[in-house]
Parts: structure tokens; sequence; C-alpha cells
């Protein structure tokens, strides 16, 4: 991509194909951000220069979905480092819905901290919207996208505008995230709790956090999980109009300090992390409503992948073997965690649709063929 074209890549066609494999990696050239500080040491497992697994099947699978980059460890090692498309170690690319996940293990760590309660309402942490569909759902079923309604599509387009990664249809009358949810009145009722993906729910879940703990939801991050675990690379975060954070998507991340979030969530061959607490990460594997999916949005588009599976705390839980916790975002940004056999994936990607069901699949073959060579299933 020439210099002129990226000059002309701004907030109305930033996440279009191509101009998103220049964006996704250039965030914080197109949209307010706020920093979360790293560890300035960061963490020594990767020492080391980059290695590759020598498979052509896992090789086609990187190439069948439009990688933009790749790390693999096993027992904590690299075993498998690519980057594409200018791409490198100190690229800070954004995280998409990936980043609920990252929401799911801080909200988690605060409610083991008893500075929030994930049982109580909205209401209770943000009593201004007590008169709104959202005012008396908990956090916990923000957290599980358990709602029980829906946005229409005027006000999903109103979500767009206030998140501030959409075009304006009036940039003087924009509103901010928080204005937002103070005019959801009337929405549509599903009748049940079954998984219904509303990227909106996390945001909110962000500005409950903040005034549960009166501190900036960045600052957060930083003290409770990027310090912890030893992010080497500061990340950042997408604002709203009102310096609002982007919590359901807008986390941008290197690669590597990725894959170490990852890592954190292992410890003994179990998702048993000695970095983050015990019962956050147990929560996560063990407490997803099998159901709840199965019976929701998305239990038959992803039949084909797991019949078992359940949605916690913004992951993924696949309980089919290869047993795997996944963080996934549109656009193929995707974090995947095998305890049994201590494999971390974690690959970022600018596919040309958002959801690209083909390359999703794909994706899951690349992660099971890692897990057949590392695993010694392959001689």
């Amino acid at each position: 991509m020439s210099a002129n074209s990226k000059n002309n890549i701004d907030i109305s066609n930033w996440q279009q194909w191509p101009n998103n494999t220049w964006a996704f990696q250039h965030v914080d050239k197109i949209l307010p951000t706020v920093i979360v500080n790293s560890n300035a040491k960061g963490h020594s497992a990767f020492d080391q220069g980059e290695k590759f697994i020598d498979d052509p099947q896992f090789n086609h699978f990187i190439s069948e979905t439009e990688t933009d980059s790749i790390l693999v460890l096993h027992h904590g090692h690299i075993v498998h480092e690519q980057y594409f498309k200018g791409n490198n170690k100190d690229t800070r690319h954004i995280l998409m819905s990936a980043t609920k996940a990252v929401m799911g293990l801080l909200a988690g760590i605060l409610a083991q901290r008893e500075m929030i309660n994930l049982d109580k309402t909205v209401e209770t942490y943000i009593p201004e919207l007590k008169e709104t569909a959202y005012g008396n759902v908990t956090l916990r079923y923000l957290l599980d996208m358990r709602i029980g309604f829906t946005l229409d599509e005027d006000q999903q387009k109103l979500y767009a505008e206030a998140s501030n990664w959409d075009q304006a249809r009036d940039v003087n009358e924009r509103i901010s995230l928080h204005e937002f949810y103070g005019k959801l009145k009337e929405v549509k009722d599903n009748g049940n709790d079954t998984f219904k993906y509303i990227s909106a729910n996390t945001d909110l879940l962000g500005w409950a956090i903040e005034r549960a703990t009166e501190t900036p939801i960045n600052v957060l991050l930083s003290e409770m999980i990027w310090k912890p675990i030893g992010a080497r690379h500061d990340a950042y975060l997408t604002v709203d109009s009102k310096g609002s954070p982007r919590c359901t998507g807008g986390f941008c991340a290197t690669l590597r300090d990725f894959a170490l979030l990852g890592q954190s969530l292992l410890g003994d061959g179990r998702l048993s992390s000695s970095i983050l607490p015990h019962a956050v990460v147990d929560d996560i594997y063990k407490n997803g409503d099998t159901r709840a999916w199965r019976d929701g949005e998305w239990g038959k588009a992803f039949a084909a992948i797991s019949s078992d599976m359940a949605y916690r705390s913004g992951w993924y839980v696949i309980n089919s073997k290869p047993k795997l916790i996944l963080a996934m975002g549109i656009y193929g940004q995707n974090l995947f965690v095998d305890p049994v056999n201590e494999i971390v994936v974690a690959k970022f990607s600018s596919w040309k649709e958002q959801l690209d069901y083909s390359a999703v699949f794909k994706t899951h073959q690349l992660v099971a063929r890692a897990v057949t060579l590392l695993s010694g299933q392959e001689k």
C-alpha cells in the first residue's frame, strides 16, 4: 500500500479491505486512544529468535487464513513465529472482540478482590440507567452475552457511531457511549436468556467497572493484567468522543504480548495460573452454560467445530477434545489455549469480511494440526 493511499484511510473506511491490512496495525493513527502501560523488563520466555514448524499442512492453513502474524508456544517456549504484511514484533495490532476476553479476566480479578460484584445489576453502579433496558441486567449476564434482549438496526447504527469507530451522520451530533445507553428505553425482548452476541454489553461493563472502582479502565488493565503477565510493550485502547474506552474491541497489542496473555492462564499442564487468580481462570473454563450456547445465536453455526461449547466472561470454551479456551475477534483475531498439552496459539489477520466461516473453520484446523504435531500424536 502506497503512502498516498494510507493518507486516505480514516474512520469512514479503516475496517474495509484492503485498508484494514494497514489500519489494524496503526489504529492509533486513525482513532483516539489511551495507553495501557507494560512492564518495561518484560518476560524472559521470549528471549529467543524466530522458530518455525516445518509442516506443509500447518503452513497451508496459515496461508489460507490471510494471516498477518502467528505465534505458537509449547510449554512456554516459542516453536513458531511469523509476520506478514508489514507486521513485526513491535506491531500493536487490534484484537477486535478478543478484547472481551481481556475484559472478562479484569472483571473476574476485580470480583475476586471484592472491588465489584458481578451478580449486581447495572443500575447498582450506574443509577442513571435504572429506567433503561439495561438497568436490571446483572454484570454476569453482560459478560456471558445473556441479557435477554436485542438491539434493532437503528440502535445498532447509533451504537456504532457512539463507539467512535464509524463515520457519524452528523459529526456535530455524535453521541458518546454513555449517552447511547441512556437512550435505550425500549428493546426487543428475546423471551429467553440464551447466548446472543451484543458488543454493547462489554462497553457497558467497562463503564460499570470504572464507576465501581473510580479508576480508568486502561489503568486497571495495566496494574492487574498487563504488568503482572510481564508484557513487554505498552498496549493501547481506543476511546469514544468523550474519552470512554471501547472495552468490547479496542485493545491493541503486540502478538508476543497477546500470546503471553494466553500463557498466563496455564500452569502445571492445566488452566491453573500462577499469575492470574486460579478461581478466575477456573470459572471461565468450568462454569459456562452449554445449554445457553447450544440454543443460542451461534450454536448451529459452530456445530461443525464442536457440539459441546460454552461462552463465559468473553471466552469461548470447547469441551470436546482437544479441550480449548479461546478468544475471538472479527476479521480473524484469535488466541487459543490448550491446557492439557500446554499449547498457546496467537494469531492476527485482516480478512476481507468481518466473519468468514470458512476461515474460522480453517483456523481451528490450523490449531488442531499444531496440537497433533506438538503433542506427539503424529510420529
